[in-house]
């Protein structure tokens, strides 16, 4: 349903943002796939929830725990949710201030693929780079 998808989006963005980290591991899927797209070596295909928190862990560490995600519009159906959200952070003198949009494929809510897109893949690329 989408209200599940909704307030599973809802509920990993406060997640991100310091809330109660349990909302991620009942929102992702153990064995879910998450694909981020690009060159550089935080562009990759994570599989299972390990792998991807794995990801989480890095993003932090490489900005020093400067970057944010911030949520500013979501939509779903039954089967997929769209989460747009502002990407905010730092790292070796660089700043990353872009929309970036979440493709996440669900069953009831509980996240199984996920695909994110930069909104300006070169200010992404030289980010991360």
């Amino acid at each position: 349903m989408s209200a599940d998808a909704l307030a599973g989006i809802r509920r990993a963005f406060e997640a991100f943002r310091g809330g109660d980290p349990r909302a991620l591991f009942e929102v992702i899927a153990e064995d879910a796939v998450w694909v981020v797209n690009g060159t550089v070596p935080v562009a990759q295909r994570y599989e299972g929830r390990s792998r991807i928190f794995e990801l989480f862990r890095e993003t932090r560490r490489l900005t020093d725990g400067t970057y944010l995600s911030e949520l500013r519009w979501s939509l779903a159906d039954d089967d997929h949710a769209v989460a747009v959200y502002r990407a905010r952070g730092s790292r070796l003198g660089r700043t990353l201030d872009i929309d970036q949009v979440l493709l996440i494929a669900h069953t009831d809510g509980v996240w199984r693929e996920i695909t994110a897109i930069p909104s300006d893949p070169p200010a992404f690329e030289a980010f991360w780079a």
